[in-house]
């Protein structure tokens, strides 16, 4: 380890970290994000009246399967068997509240996962009203808490 990077070995190159002598553990790991939007594009998401289709059912399964494809995206993320993924979405008239809680019991934990479920949702909602309003802002992708493993639980301060 080079400087407290796992991710780096010896020599400073980039390397998959070697997890086979942890312990397997159940994991959970919650991320959140935002995406604000004007109230007319909102007022049509709520109304199922996005030329695109249902974009809250659409952005729910594009987490789902944004979170269990994370290995393929994160170069150095290995490969989980997820046992539950799920993405809480929130309408309001100003926006979406995107939050994802993926769950696996492996010898890793799943906080990209969640990160990358809630990221990719957002996303997708952004790609399914972009006619109504390209102005349309994510943010607020952050990890709210993390469970299991060998450096234990972890809940983001209040904001």
């Amino acid at each position: 380890m080079t400087g407290g990077l796992t991710h780096l070995d010896e020599d400073g190159s980039a390397r998959m970290v070697d997890v086979s002598n942890k312990a397997a553990t159940a994991r959970q790991a919650v991320a959140t994000g935002r995406i604000t939007m004007n109230r007319d594009a909102a007022a049509a998401i709520a109304a199922g009246q996005v030329k695109k289709g249902d974009v809250l059912a659409v952005a729910r399964i594009a987490g789902i399967m944004a979170a269990k494809r994370t290995s393929d995206l994160i170069p150095l993320c290995h490969p989980l068997p997820l046992s539950s993924v799920t993405v809480d979405l929130n309408l309001d008239e100003e926006g979406v509240t995107v939050t994802v809680a993926a769950r696996t019991a492996g010898q890793t934990g799943v906080e990209m996962e969640a990160l990358t479920g809630a990221s990719v949702a957002l996303l997708t909602i952004y790609d399914m009203a972009k006619a109504l309003d390209k102005a349309m802002v994510i943010d607020g992708v952050r990890l709210l808490s993390k469970t299991g493993g060998k450096s234990g639980d972890w809940h983001a301060p209040a904001s």
